[in-house]
Protein backbone atom coordinates (compact mmCIF):
# COMPACT_ATOMS: atom_id res chain seq x y z
CA UNK A 1 0.00 0.00 0.00
CA UNK A 2 0.76 3.60 -0.34
CA UNK A 3 -0.39 6.93 0.87
CA UNK A 4 -0.61 9.44 -1.23
CA UNK A 5 -0.71 13.40 -0.16
CA UNK A 6 -3.56 15.69 -1.39
CA UNK A 7 -0.92 17.55 -4.16
CA UNK A 8 -0.05 14.11 -5.31
CA UNK A 9 3.92 14.56 -5.18
CA UNK A 10 4.64 12.02 -3.23
CA UNK A 11 3.75 8.61 -2.36
CA UNK A 12 4.47 7.22 0.78
CA UNK A 13 4.70 3.50 1.03
CA UNK A 14 3.15 1.63 3.86
CA UNK A 15 5.09 -1.09 5.35
CA UNK A 16 3.35 -2.35 8.67
CA UNK A 17 5.76 -5.13 9.05
CA UNK A 18 8.43 -2.16 10.02
CA UNK A 19 6.49 0.55 11.18
CA UNK A 20 5.59 -2.21 14.32
CA UNK A 21 8.52 -1.76 16.15
CA UNK A 22 8.34 0.81 18.94
CA UNK A 23 11.13 3.20 18.94
CA UNK A 24 12.06 6.79 20.87
CA UNK A 25 11.41 10.72 19.43
CA UNK A 26 15.16 10.92 20.17
CA UNK A 27 15.31 14.12 21.77
CA UNK A 28 18.43 12.67 23.16
CA UNK A 29 21.02 10.06 23.01
CA UNK A 30 21.01 7.58 25.15
CA UNK A 31 17.54 8.54 26.12
CA UNK A 32 16.21 8.42 29.81
CA UNK A 33 15.31 4.90 29.60
CA UNK A 34 19.23 4.45 29.93
CA UNK A 35 19.61 6.75 32.86
CA UNK A 36 20.61 5.03 36.13
CA UNK A 37 21.22 6.62 39.76
CA UNK A 38 25.28 5.76 39.21
CA UNK A 39 24.99 9.15 37.78
CA UNK A 40 24.12 12.52 40.07
CA UNK A 41 24.80 15.57 41.79
CA UNK A 42 28.53 15.21 42.12
CA UNK A 43 28.72 15.14 38.00
CA UNK A 44 26.34 17.57 37.34
CA UNK A 45 28.84 19.58 39.36
CA UNK A 46 31.88 18.76 37.60
CA UNK A 47 29.90 19.18 34.15
CA UNK A 48 28.99 22.89 35.50
CA UNK A 49 32.77 23.27 36.22
CA UNK A 50 33.97 22.14 33.01
CA UNK A 51 32.14 25.26 31.47
CA UNK A 52 34.15 27.63 29.88
CA UNK A 53 34.11 31.43 29.77
CA UNK A 54 32.75 31.46 25.91
CA UNK A 55 30.60 28.06 25.93
CA UNK A 56 27.00 29.00 24.82
CA UNK A 57 24.49 27.60 27.22
CA UNK A 58 20.46 27.31 27.23
CA UNK A 59 18.49 27.85 29.79
CA UNK A 60 15.10 25.18 30.70
CA UNK A 61 12.98 25.80 33.63
CA UNK A 62 9.91 22.90 34.36
CA UNK A 63 7.15 24.50 35.65
CA UNK A 64 5.26 20.98 36.45
CA UNK A 65 1.51 22.20 36.94
CA UNK A 66 -1.51 22.87 35.12
CA UNK A 67 -4.74 24.14 35.95
CA UNK A 68 -6.59 20.91 34.45
CA UNK A 69 -4.88 17.84 33.77
CA UNK A 70 -5.36 15.77 29.99
CA UNK A 71 -6.08 12.35 29.81
CA UNK A 72 -3.47 12.21 27.10
CA UNK A 73 -0.37 13.99 28.83
CA UNK A 74 2.58 12.22 29.24
CA UNK A 75 4.50 14.97 30.84
CA UNK A 76 5.76 15.05 34.43
CA UNK A 77 2.50 17.80 35.86
CA UNK A 78 0.16 17.62 38.68
CA UNK A 79 -2.88 19.88 39.51
CA UNK A 80 -2.16 23.62 40.11
CA UNK A 81 -4.79 24.28 42.93
CA UNK A 82 -2.77 24.48 45.69
CA UNK A 83 -1.09 27.78 46.30
CA UNK A 84 1.35 26.77 49.31
CA UNK A 85 2.78 24.26 46.95
CA UNK A 86 3.57 26.62 43.70
CA UNK A 87 5.29 28.76 46.03
CA UNK A 88 7.29 26.07 47.53
CA UNK A 89 8.34 25.06 44.02
CA UNK A 90 9.22 28.75 43.23
CA UNK A 91 11.11 29.08 45.94
CA UNK A 92 13.09 25.92 45.18
CA UNK A 93 13.51 26.93 42.01
CA UNK A 94 15.19 30.32 43.25
CA UNK A 95 17.69 28.25 45.23
CA UNK A 96 18.49 25.55 42.96
CA UNK A 97 19.12 29.03 40.18
CA UNK A 98 21.38 30.29 43.09
CA UNK A 99 23.53 26.63 43.22
CA UNK A 100 23.61 26.91 39.51
CA UNK A 101 25.13 30.77 39.03
CA UNK A 102 26.98 30.26 41.68
CA UNK A 103 28.69 26.84 40.52
CA UNK A 104 29.01 28.57 36.62
CA UNK A 105 30.96 31.49 38.26
CA UNK A 106 29.59 33.79 35.38
CA UNK A 107 31.29 31.26 32.64
CA UNK A 108 29.02 30.46 29.97
CA UNK A 109 26.84 32.79 27.82
CA UNK A 110 22.78 32.14 27.83
CA UNK A 111 21.61 33.06 24.56
CA UNK A 112 17.94 31.26 25.23
CA UNK A 113 15.86 30.33 28.28
CA UNK A 114 12.74 27.90 27.41
CA UNK A 115 9.67 27.69 30.05
CA UNK A 116 7.90 24.04 29.81
CA UNK A 117 5.95 22.17 31.62
CA UNK A 118 2.90 21.28 32.78
CA UNK A 119 1.96 24.86 31.83
CA UNK A 120 3.93 27.99 33.05
CA UNK A 121 0.91 29.98 32.88
CA UNK A 122 -0.30 27.89 35.66
CA UNK A 123 1.65 30.12 37.75
CA UNK A 124 0.62 33.89 38.48
CA UNK A 125 1.78 36.33 36.03
CA UNK A 126 4.00 38.07 38.31
CA UNK A 127 5.45 34.98 39.87
CA UNK A 128 7.04 34.17 36.50
CA UNK A 129 7.88 37.91 36.04
CA UNK A 130 10.03 37.49 39.12
CA UNK A 131 11.13 33.89 38.41
CA UNK A 132 12.61 35.74 34.51
CA UNK A 133 14.10 39.26 36.49
CA UNK A 134 16.00 36.46 38.47
CA UNK A 135 17.52 34.01 35.53
CA UNK A 136 18.19 37.59 33.43
CA UNK A 137 20.37 38.84 36.49
CA UNK A 138 22.19 35.61 37.83
CA UNK A 139 23.05 34.86 34.27
CA UNK A 140 23.26 38.08 32.47
CA UNK A 141 21.15 36.63 30.48
CA UNK A 142 19.85 39.74 29.23
CA UNK A 143 20.09 39.37 25.56
CA UNK A 144 18.57 35.78 25.64
CA UNK A 145 15.51 34.30 23.51
CA UNK A 146 12.71 34.10 25.75
CA UNK A 147 10.44 30.70 24.98
CA UNK A 148 7.53 29.87 26.88
CA UNK A 149 5.28 27.04 26.29
CA UNK A 150 1.24 27.92 27.16
CA UNK A 151 -2.25 26.58 27.78
CA UNK A 152 -4.68 28.35 26.31
CA UNK A 153 -7.33 27.84 28.48
CA UNK A 154 -5.43 29.88 31.26
CA UNK A 155 -4.13 32.47 29.19
CA UNK A 156 -5.83 35.56 31.00
CA UNK A 157 -5.33 39.70 30.49
CA UNK A 158 -2.48 39.34 33.48
CA UNK A 159 -0.41 36.88 31.18
CA UNK A 160 -0.54 38.61 28.14
CA UNK A 161 0.54 41.84 29.52
CA UNK A 162 3.27 39.73 31.66
CA UNK A 163 4.73 38.07 28.33
CA UNK A 164 5.10 41.52 26.67
CA UNK A 165 6.84 43.07 29.68
CA UNK A 166 9.92 40.34 29.87
CA UNK A 167 9.88 40.29 25.95
CA UNK A 168 8.86 36.77 25.52
CA UNK A 169 9.72 36.44 21.56
CA UNK A 170 8.04 32.89 21.05
CA UNK A 171 5.28 31.09 21.96
CA UNK A 172 4.05 26.86 21.70
CA UNK A 173 -0.04 26.38 22.53
CA UNK A 174 -0.94 23.19 23.12
CA UNK A 175 -3.59 23.11 20.54
CA UNK A 176 -3.84 19.21 19.61
CA UNK A 177 -7.11 19.43 17.69
CA UNK A 178 -9.99 22.00 16.97
CA UNK A 179 -12.68 18.78 16.75
CA UNK A 180 -14.85 19.39 19.84
CA UNK A 181 -15.74 16.01 20.29
CA UNK A 182 -12.17 14.83 20.42
CA UNK A 183 -11.10 17.60 22.44
CA UNK A 184 -13.97 16.31 25.36
CA UNK A 185 -12.51 12.25 24.51
CA UNK A 186 -9.04 13.33 25.71
CA UNK A 187 -9.61 15.67 28.43
CA UNK A 188 -9.04 19.35 26.90
CA UNK A 189 -11.82 21.18 25.77
CA UNK A 190 -10.51 24.37 24.19
CA UNK A 191 -13.04 25.91 21.84
CA UNK A 192 -12.13 27.40 18.41
CA UNK A 193 -12.62 31.07 19.63
CA UNK A 194 -10.17 30.11 22.65
CA UNK A 195 -7.42 29.25 20.66
CA UNK A 196 -8.10 32.14 18.03
CA UNK A 197 -7.87 34.78 20.74
CA UNK A 198 -4.69 33.31 22.54
CA UNK A 199 -3.09 34.44 18.85
CA UNK A 200 -4.29 37.03 18.59
CA UNK A 201 -3.85 38.39 21.93
CA UNK A 202 0.12 36.48 21.76
CA UNK A 203 0.61 38.88 18.71
CA UNK A 204 -0.67 41.92 20.45
CA UNK A 205 1.93 41.04 22.96
CA UNK A 206 4.79 41.56 20.60
CA UNK A 207 4.95 37.39 20.41
CA UNK A 208 6.82 36.75 17.02
CA UNK A 209 6.63 32.87 16.55
CA UNK A 210 3.86 31.08 17.52
CA UNK A 211 4.06 27.31 17.54
CA UNK A 212 1.03 24.91 17.48
CA UNK A 213 1.45 21.55 19.11
CA UNK A 214 -0.96 19.50 17.03
CA UNK A 215 -1.62 15.45 17.42
CA UNK A 216 -2.98 12.71 15.14
CA UNK A 217 -3.23 9.22 16.76
CA UNK A 218 -6.44 10.08 18.38
CA UNK A 219 -9.37 8.74 19.99
CA UNK A 220 -12.14 9.05 17.40
CA UNK A 221 -10.01 11.16 15.21
CA UNK A 222 -10.04 10.52 10.83
CA UNK A 223 -7.75 11.97 7.98
CA UNK A 224 -10.47 14.10 7.32
CA UNK A 225 -10.75 15.60 11.02
CA UNK A 226 -6.43 15.98 10.90
CA UNK A 227 -7.01 17.58 7.72
CA UNK A 228 -9.51 20.60 9.36
CA UNK A 229 -7.38 21.32 12.11
CA UNK A 230 -4.36 21.83 9.70
CA UNK A 231 -6.88 24.38 8.15
CA UNK A 232 -7.59 26.25 10.84
CA UNK A 233 -4.25 26.27 11.95
CA UNK A 234 -2.98 27.48 8.51
CA UNK A 235 -5.67 30.26 8.90
CA UNK A 236 -4.55 31.52 12.39
CA UNK A 237 -0.78 31.36 11.32
CA UNK A 238 1.07 29.11 12.93
CA UNK A 239 4.81 30.26 12.12
CA UNK A 240 5.69 26.54 13.44
CA UNK A 241 3.73 23.35 13.84
CA UNK A 242 4.65 19.86 15.78
CA UNK A 243 2.65 17.21 14.46
CA UNK A 244 2.88 14.65 16.61
CA UNK A 245 1.71 10.67 16.65
CA UNK A 246 -0.44 10.29 20.06
CA UNK A 247 1.27 7.64 22.33
CA UNK A 248 -1.14 5.48 24.30
CA UNK A 249 0.75 3.86 27.26
CA UNK A 250 -1.90 3.47 29.85
CA UNK A 251 0.69 1.15 32.01
CA UNK A 252 3.29 3.80 32.05
CA UNK A 253 0.44 6.51 32.24
CA UNK A 254 -2.50 5.91 34.41
CA UNK A 255 -4.03 9.20 33.38
CA UNK A 256 -4.82 7.59 30.00
CA UNK A 257 -6.71 5.20 31.22
CA UNK A 258 -9.80 6.99 30.83
CA UNK A 259 -9.43 6.60 26.90
CA UNK A 260 -11.29 4.19 24.89
CA UNK A 261 -8.29 2.06 23.55
CA UNK A 262 -11.51 0.87 20.79
CA UNK A 263 -11.73 4.07 19.55
CA UNK A 264 -8.30 4.74 18.52
CA UNK A 265 -6.83 4.48 15.00
CA UNK A 266 -4.96 1.79 13.61
CA UNK A 267 -1.67 1.56 12.28
CA UNK A 268 -3.08 2.12 8.84
CA UNK A 269 -5.44 4.92 9.46
CA UNK A 270 -2.86 6.71 11.41
CA UNK A 271 -0.14 6.49 8.78
CA UNK A 272 -2.56 8.30 6.63
CA UNK A 273 -3.66 11.01 9.23
CA UNK A 274 0.58 11.40 9.29
CA UNK A 275 1.04 11.77 5.71
CA UNK A 276 -2.58 13.98 5.18
CA UNK A 277 -1.00 16.55 7.55
CA UNK A 278 2.42 16.60 6.05
CA UNK A 279 0.66 17.05 2.75
CA UNK A 280 -1.49 19.97 3.60
CA UNK A 281 1.66 21.97 5.63
CA UNK A 282 4.23 21.63 2.26
CA UNK A 283 0.88 22.54 0.19
CA UNK A 284 0.60 25.53 2.00
CA UNK A 285 3.96 26.60 1.80
CA UNK A 286 5.48 25.48 5.14
CA UNK A 287 8.72 24.23 5.02
CA UNK A 288 8.92 20.17 6.60
CA UNK A 289 11.70 20.04 9.55
CA UNK A 290 12.31 16.54 10.19
CA UNK A 291 9.15 14.39 9.48
CA UNK A 292 6.46 16.08 11.87
CA UNK A 293 7.16 19.77 12.39
CA UNK A 294 6.60 22.56 9.79
CA UNK A 295 7.66 26.24 9.95
CA UNK A 296 6.79 29.08 7.98
CA UNK A 297 9.54 30.00 5.18
CA UNK A 298 10.63 32.88 7.22
CA UNK A 299 10.98 31.35 10.37
CA UNK A 300 13.91 30.44 11.83
CA UNK A 301 13.67 27.07 12.37
CA UNK A 302 12.88 26.55 8.85
CA UNK A 303 16.50 28.50 8.03
CA UNK A 304 17.62 26.04 10.19
CA UNK A 305 16.43 23.06 8.29
CA UNK A 306 17.45 24.36 4.82
CA UNK A 307 21.13 25.58 6.03
CA UNK A 308 21.64 22.51 7.30
CA UNK A 309 21.99 23.69 10.76
CA UNK A 310 18.98 22.25 12.33
CA UNK A 311 19.37 20.37 15.86
CA UNK A 312 17.51 18.16 18.08
CA UNK A 313 17.33 18.53 21.54
CA UNK A 314 14.72 17.74 24.94
CA UNK A 315 12.68 20.67 23.19
CA UNK A 316 12.34 18.81 20.19
CA UNK A 317 13.49 19.95 16.86
CA UNK A 318 15.49 23.79 17.54
CA UNK A 319 17.58 26.03 15.64
CA UNK A 320 19.36 26.21 19.37
CA UNK A 321 23.26 25.54 18.27
CA UNK A 322 24.17 25.05 22.16
CA UNK A 323 25.64 21.98 23.21
CA UNK A 324 25.18 22.35 26.75
CA UNK A 325 21.48 22.66 28.04
CA UNK A 326 20.65 23.45 31.82
CA UNK A 327 17.47 22.25 33.29
CA UNK A 328 15.74 23.77 36.48
CA UNK A 329 13.03 22.11 38.16
CA UNK A 330 11.59 18.53 39.32
CA UNK A 331 12.43 16.14 36.19
CA UNK A 332 14.39 18.69 34.35
CA UNK A 333 17.20 17.15 32.12
CA UNK A 334 20.75 18.97 31.58
CA UNK A 335 22.69 18.08 28.70
CA UNK A 336 26.39 18.41 28.39
CA UNK A 337 28.54 17.34 25.64
CA UNK A 338 30.01 14.15 27.92
CA UNK A 339 26.89 13.75 30.23
CA UNK A 340 23.11 13.65 30.41
CA UNK A 341 21.70 14.48 33.99
CA UNK A 342 18.21 14.36 35.35
CA UNK A 343 16.54 16.23 38.47
CA UNK A 344 14.83 14.51 40.95
CA UNK A 345 11.47 13.66 39.62
CA UNK A 346 9.28 13.79 42.60
CA UNK A 347 8.84 17.48 43.30
CA UNK A 348 8.23 16.88 47.16
CA UNK A 349 12.05 15.45 47.23
CA UNK A 350 13.36 17.99 44.45
CA UNK A 351 12.68 20.99 47.46
CA UNK A 352 14.15 19.33 49.95
CA UNK A 353 17.51 18.55 47.73
CA UNK A 354 17.93 22.49 46.85
CA UNK A 355 16.83 23.47 49.58
CA UNK A 356 19.95 21.64 51.72
CA UNK A 357 22.09 23.34 49.56
CA UNK A 358 22.31 20.37 47.18
CA UNK A 359 21.96 20.51 43.04
CA UNK A 360 19.16 18.23 41.99
CA UNK A 361 20.64 15.71 39.42
CA UNK A 362 19.81 11.91 40.67
CA UNK A 363 19.94 9.87 37.56
CA UNK A 364 21.67 10.06 34.56
CA UNK A 365 24.75 8.77 32.07
CA UNK A 366 27.83 9.69 30.62
CA UNK A 367 28.45 10.02 26.77
CA UNK A 368 31.95 8.49 25.84
CA UNK A 369 33.26 8.52 22.47
CA UNK A 370 31.54 5.83 20.98
CA UNK A 371 28.15 6.76 22.32
CA UNK A 372 28.85 10.51 21.00
CA UNK A 373 29.14 9.78 17.85
CA UNK A 374 26.25 7.36 17.77
CA UNK A 375 24.13 10.63 19.18
CA UNK A 376 25.67 12.45 16.41
CA UNK A 377 24.65 10.04 13.61
CA UNK A 378 21.14 9.68 15.25
CA UNK A 379 21.06 13.38 15.19
CA UNK A 380 22.16 14.30 11.54
CA UNK A 381 19.92 11.53 10.35
CA UNK A 382 16.69 12.79 12.08
CA UNK A 383 17.59 16.37 11.05
CA UNK A 384 19.43 16.02 7.57
CA UNK A 385 18.17 13.36 6.06
CA UNK A 386 21.83 11.92 6.04
CA UNK A 387 25.16 10.77 7.62
CA UNK A 388 28.71 9.26 7.29
CA UNK A 389 29.14 6.77 9.97
CA UNK A 390 32.39 5.19 9.98
CA UNK A 391 32.96 1.21 8.72
CA UNK A 392 32.50 0.14 12.49
CA UNK A 393 29.37 1.65 13.33
CA UNK A 394 28.08 0.88 9.63
CA UNK A 395 29.33 -2.74 9.83
CA UNK A 396 27.10 -2.89 13.29
CA UNK A 397 23.96 -1.34 12.19
CA UNK A 398 24.15 -3.55 8.92
CA UNK A 399 21.59 -5.97 9.34
CA UNK A 400 18.95 -3.55 10.67
CA UNK A 401 19.48 -1.30 8.18
CA UNK A 402 18.92 -4.07 5.44
CA UNK A 403 15.07 -3.93 4.99
CA UNK A 404 15.30 -0.35 4.64
CA UNK A 405 17.76 -0.41 2.14
CA UNK A 406 15.90 -3.33 0.06
CA UNK A 407 12.83 -0.86 -0.14
CA UNK A 408 14.28 2.31 -1.45
CA UNK A 409 13.78 3.90 2.04
CA UNK A 410 17.68 4.38 2.39
CA UNK A 411 20.46 4.04 0.63
CA UNK A 412 24.21 4.84 0.22
CA UNK A 413 25.80 7.80 -1.96
CA UNK A 414 30.03 7.69 -1.68
CA UNK A 415 29.89 6.82 1.95
CA UNK A 416 26.88 8.78 2.89
CA UNK A 417 23.68 6.90 4.22
CA UNK A 418 20.71 8.71 2.62
CA UNK A 419 17.03 9.01 3.95
CA UNK A 420 15.09 8.96 0.79
CA UNK A 421 11.99 10.41 0.20
CA UNK A 422 10.06 7.81 0.75
CA UNK A 423 11.90 7.13 3.31
CA UNK A 424 10.82 9.74 5.70
CA UNK A 425 7.99 8.25 7.66
CA UNK A 426 10.39 5.60 8.63
CA UNK A 427 12.88 8.28 9.73
CA UNK A 428 13.24 7.29 13.60
CA UNK A 429 13.14 3.44 12.34
CA UNK A 430 16.41 4.07 10.38
CA UNK A 431 18.35 6.19 13.28
CA UNK A 432 17.75 3.35 15.87
CA UNK A 433 19.67 1.36 14.00
CA UNK A 434 22.50 3.07 15.39
CA UNK A 435 21.09 2.83 19.06
CA UNK A 436 23.30 0.22 20.87
CA UNK A 437 20.33 -0.02 23.87
CA UNK A 438 16.87 -1.00 22.08
CA UNK A 439 17.10 -4.60 22.69
CA UNK A 440 15.74 -4.02 26.25
CA UNK A 441 13.34 -1.45 26.56
CA UNK A 442 11.56 -1.41 23.94
CA UNK A 443 8.18 -1.35 25.81
CA UNK A 444 8.63 2.09 27.13
CA UNK A 445 8.08 3.88 22.91
CA UNK A 446 5.33 4.89 20.93
CA UNK A 447 5.65 3.40 17.26
CA UNK A 448 7.16 5.80 14.66
CA UNK A 449 4.29 6.74 13.07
Amino acid sequence: MSVAPCDGSLMWPYHPDLLSRAVPRYTSYPTAAEFHEGVGAADQALALANVAKGDALSLYVHIPFCQEICSYCGCNTGRANRQQRLSAYLDALDAEIDLVADALGGRGRVGRIAFGGGSPNAIEALAFVRLVDRLLVRFSAADATLSVEIDPRSLDDAWLACLRTVGVQRVSLGVQTFDARIQAAIGRVQPDRMIEAAVDGLRRAGVASINFDLMYGLPGQNVDDVERSVSRTIELGADRVALFGYAHLPSLLPRQRVIDDSALPGAEQRFAQAAAGHASFVAAGYVPVGFDHFARPGDALAHAARDGTLRRNFQGFTEDRSDRLIGFGASAISQFPELLVQNEKNSGRYRMLVGAGSLAGRRGIHRLDQVRQRADIIEQLLCRSRAHPDFCLLWSAGPALAPFIDRGLARFDNGWLEITPEGLPYARLIAACFDAFRTSTAGQFSHAI
